[in-house]
């Protein structure tokens, strides 16, 4: 079989960039194919200098050339989209910022784009992970059902909303920036997951000293101007408590479920009711509680409840929702947001990892919504 330019074009369109999702050759990122009998050479251009992706989309496009027959040497070379490219790419992906009312929108909420996870057609399901109060492992709870639900083949984004406290970028182990193309932003991935959070733009130790409208502001950018892709399931990881952010997130995504985590301790269990109480006077829809820190194993593989119990399923019963699950209390789930390998990667055996798979599960089965939206059917006057 002689090798064509049409014919290495062709096993390059199922490789995709890793940052956009998208076969470079429908994104025009191949930009020239050298072939010189059993060579083949061929350039690429990146979105950006700083593409986190460059090795892993250099390997990719070398495994699809080299898989044709008759090819011995792949040699993939790079350059850079120019301005008006990049620019050119952002309105094919996000939208035209200059467009006029009625066809795309503008490129921010504030100039005209609508929340595309509020849409009717858009298929995405917002997940509210909220806590009445601190330290129940809320932000370990949405990183690992985050993972869990990839585990399931879905694709999943995940917003720290938690702006004062933000946690998930480390607890993912993420390691690389955001990407800006034009005016979008791309956001980084880890495990499967991709996340936004104010971790992006601050120094670990410095503190976030902002009033409510700047925090609606940050949460709007995250919603509108990240290029998310609608994926299956997208996770907010609220702040705890029932201020400004929580009802910023209410009116930004109308259509969200609601999930309490709280601990086994009535205490907690009453403090955990008033999230679930904002929810309702917000129109959100609680869909279930998950309870943290149930118990511990120790070595004589006797559980211990630490924490007492019974708070998880009183909370529950009090809402008439679902106790879609315990975590039990381990070490390694600790340890794995602290180096950035959930406990859901580094040990999927796990006693806490399965009950983490379980509720993705139930999540993704059980309270799957009924109603099915059509983007394509619209309703004319």
């Amino acid at each position: 079989m002689t090798v064509s330019e049409a014919s290495v074009t062709e096993a390059l369109r199922p490789v995709q960039d890793p940052e956009l999702r998208r076969s470079i050759v429908d994104l025009n990122m191949v930009r020239e194919v050298a072939i010189n009998r059993s060579s083949v050479r061929v350039l690429v251009a990146l979105t950006t200098p700083a593409t986190n992706g460059r090795e892993e989309l250099e390997r990719r496009v070398s495994e699809a050339i080299a898989s044709l027959d008759g090819v011995k040497v792949v040699q993939v070379d790079f350059t850079l989209l120019d301005d008006a490219e990049r620019e050119e790419l952002r309105k094919q992906l996000h939208g035209d910022p200059q467009a006029s009312a009625g066809t795309q929108q503008g490129q921010g909420h504030a100039e005209g784009r609508a929340v595309p996870f509020a849409e009717p057609g858009n298929h995405t399901r917002v997940l509210l992970c909220a806590s009445g109060k601190g330290g129940v492992g809320k932000s370990s709870v949405t990183t690992n059902l985050a993972v869990a639900l990839t585990q399931r083949g879905k694709s999943v984004g995940v917003v720290d909303a938690d702006v004062y406290g933000f946690s998930i970028p480390k607890m993912l182990g993420i390691d690389t920036d955001p990407v800006l193309l034009d005016q979008m932003i791309i956001p980084p991935e880890s495990h499967g997951v991709r996340a936004m959070s104010m971790g992006f733009f601050a120094e670990e130790e410095t503190p976030i000293i902002w009033r409510g409208p700047m925090l609606h502001k940050a949460l709007e950018q995250f919603l509108t101007d990240v290029f998310w892709d609608e994926p299956d399931y997208l996770l907010v990881d609220l702040p705890p408590g029932t201020g400004d952010i929580s009802i910023s997130i209410a009116q930004y995504l109308p259509r969200s479920e609601l999930y309490v985590v709280t601990t086994p301790q009535p205490a907690a269990q009453r403090v955990a009711q008033r999230a679930a109480y904002m929810a309702h006077k917000l129109n959100i829809t609680v869909r279930g509680v998950i309870e943290n820190m149930s118990w511990f194993t120790a070595d004589d593989e006797k559980r211990y409840e630490l924490f007492g119990s019974g708070g998880g399923q009183a909370l529950a019963d009090q809402l008439d929702v679902p106790l879609l699950g315990q975590i039990p209390l381990m070490p390694q789930l600790r340890e794995g947001g602290d180096v950035g390998k959930p406990i859901t990667v580094a040990n999927s055996s796990a006693e806490a990892s399965q009950a983490f798979a379980s509720i993705a599960e139930r999540i993704d089965v059980e309270l799957a919504p009924t109603r099915r939206t059509h983007r394509e059917l619209r309703i004319t006057g």
